[in-house]
């Protein structure tokens, strides 16, 4: 496995609301501690997708990484994402980080705009030279859009940047992938649940979960039993999870899912902003359901490294 940047395990860090749709700092601050004391973390990644990016404000962004490096202190590596659709913004956001304490960035590549090749890398280029924090890059052309997946050779001419050191790989793309990691010496993080182990098969160093949010020791195990070289172990494990990883990614956002199951065991979330909307009852009681039958199965046993 490749060295860790960012830790082994990084929960994809809900942001806690009020009732009212503020800003709930505390719970923030609560659920971090939570997750890393208790929940198998090792990192943090704040103000990304499951942390609902879009909709909160600078300034807002900013409160949460001052809230939860405060939180945990030096027990967690703690990463916040700079991506908007503007090069000048994003760099902006980025020294913010830095000067709110964050330990890294996620840069995501740039969307709507549908920029070419060259201008993606020169968009993650500058954000990268405008930061003094180490940069994670964040390939998701699902949502970026089409057209703006990094392609390898933009890899490896971001590779050669001194504080581009990673990738959250949710491509789906396992041959890039390979040769990515044989490549570049980018650490890969695995942000697709379902492919935690293959991209840990290929030489990747841990993962960026949203399941890490409701089940952070079942995530971890699966990294434990495989740096350990119990690879049957680590599959069994992975499968145990996928039930939930179909749950809390089948009908709804993930963000949504994981806010209703807090709202179920009274953890800090609070509301969704818009435009997403809140899970109903029936699939609220779907997602406790899988979630408890998950968390309930008795945990695979070691079956002696090399198995």
């Amino acid at each position: 496995m490749h060295t860790a940047p960012f830790g082994r395990c990084a929960a994809a860090m809900i942001t806690p609301f009020t009732e009212e749709g503020g800003l709930d700092l505390p719970g923030a601050q609560r659920l971090a501690a939570h997750l890393v004391d208790r929940g198998g973390c090792d990192a943090l990644v704040l103000n990304a997708t499951t942390g609902e990016a879009p909709t909160t404000s600078d300034a807002e962004k900013s409160a949460v990484v001052r809230a939860v490096v405060e939180a945990v202190g030096d027990r967690a590596t703690v990463l916040t994402g700079v991506g908007t659709a503007d090069t000048r913004h994003s760099v902006a956001l980025a020294r913010q980080a830095a000067a709110d304490g964050a330990h890294g960035v996620l840069a995501v590549t740039p969307y709507y705009s549908r920029p070419g090749q060259e201008a993606i890398v020169a968009h993650l280029r500058a954000i990268a030279d405008g930061a003094d924090l180490p940069v994670m890059l964040y390939d998701i052309p699902a949502r970026t859009g089409e057209g703006t997946a990094l392609g390898l050779d933009a890899l490896r001419r971001l590779a050669g940047h001194p504080r581009i050191v990673a990738v959250k790989d949710c491509a789906f793309d396992l041959l890039k992938s390979g040769r990515a990691l044989e490549e570049t010496g980018l650490a890969y993080y695995s942000g697709s649940e379902e492919l935690n182990l293959p991209l840990l098969a290929l030489g990747a160093t841990g993962v960026v979960s949203t399941l890490a949010n409701v089940a952070g020791p079942r995530v971890r195990a699966v990294l434990d039993a495989f740096a350990a070289g119990d690879v049957q172990t680590a599959a069994r494990r992975h499968r145990a999870l996928l039930p939930l990883a179909e749950a809390v990614f089948g009908e709804v956002p993930a963000t949504v899912a994981v806010k209703a199951l807090f709202r179920v065991a009274g953890l800090p979330g609070g509301p969704v902003r818009g435009p997403l909307l809140p899970a109903g009852e029936e699939l609220t009681a779907r997602l406790a359901d899988t979630l408890r039958a998950v968390l309930g199965a008795p945990e695979p046993a070691p079956t002696g490294a090399g198995s």
